[in-house]
Parts: C-alpha cells; structure tokens; sequence
C-alpha cells in the first residue's frame, strides 16, 4: 500500500477509514450425487498487482489508485489559524 492520502471516488467525503481487501483460492472435490465436500485445501492468499481498498463509509470498493488519483484531484490543504484567545 502506498503511504498517500485516500479519497473516496464514491461519497466523496471519506478522507480516512478504509480497509484492504484480500482474495483466496481454496480447492475442494464435492460428491457427484449428494454434493457433500469430500475433500479441501488449505486458503492460499492469491497476490495481485494492486491492492483492493474499500470504503468504510459507502462500502464502495475499488483498486488503490483511484482512491489516490481522487485525492490528488481533490486536495485537503492545512488552513493556518490563529487562536481568538491568550
């Protein structure tokens, strides 16, 4: 994962919960007849090219760079501010 900022391309207001997705492969043989698993694997993590991320606000799920290319089209800037009291 990249260490950039996040925006969600979705509801487009979720700068900062998110969560990596990972995919599985798990073999097994299932009876002819009844259908009952006979036989299963161990889950293999299956790697990809880029990691899957999703939003924990909409639910929306896509690939890592659409989540950086929106946050670098939409920018959040640090507003310097000055305290009212001293």
């Amino acid at each position: 994962m990249q260490e950039k900022p996040y925006f969600c391309p979705n509801c487009r207001s979720n700068r900062t919960k998110f969560r990596v997705l990972f995919t599985t492969s798990q073999s097994f043989m299932k009876e002819a007849v009844t259908g009952s698993v006979q036989n299963m694997t161990e889950p293999v993590t299956v790697e990809e090219a880029e990691p899957t991320i999703g939003c924990l606000v909409c639910g929306f799920t896509g690939n890592e760079m659409r989540f950086v290319k929106q946050a670098e089209r939409e920018p959040r800037v640090m507003t310097p501010t000055e305290p009212l009291y001293r």
